[in-house]
């Protein structure tokens, strides 16, 4: 490009803006499952044996995701989980 044109062309900064609209859309569209602390997971999986969602197995210490069937010792792992399994099954559900 020559004289005029190439100080009106603005292809680059359309670009850049573009490519950081897209970034911000998919960091909203994620879901944190990291920020959970104890309260919180205590509250989450309490929720979810109320639901019918964990079952607790006292005489192993351990809670059961029924879900998916999968055993955890720690309620925030278990917390963690959940929220990543929750986030996949609407994934899906949406694409259906």
């Amino acid at each position: 490009m020559s004289g005029q044109d190439t100080i009106d062309d603005t292809t680059s900064d359309y670009d850049r803006l573009e490519t950081e609209l897209v970034a911000q859309d998919r960091d909203a569209s994620r879901v944190a499952t990291a920020d959970i602390d104890e309260a919180t997971a205590r509250r989450l999986v309490g929720d979810l044996v109320e639901d019918d969602v964990v079952t607790p197995i006292p005489d192993q210490r351990i809670l059961v995701h029924e879900p998916s069937s999968k055993p955890f010792e720690s309620i925030t792992q278990l917390a963690v989980f959940h929220r990543g399994w929750q986030a996949a099954t609407d994934v899906d559900a949406e694409d259906n």
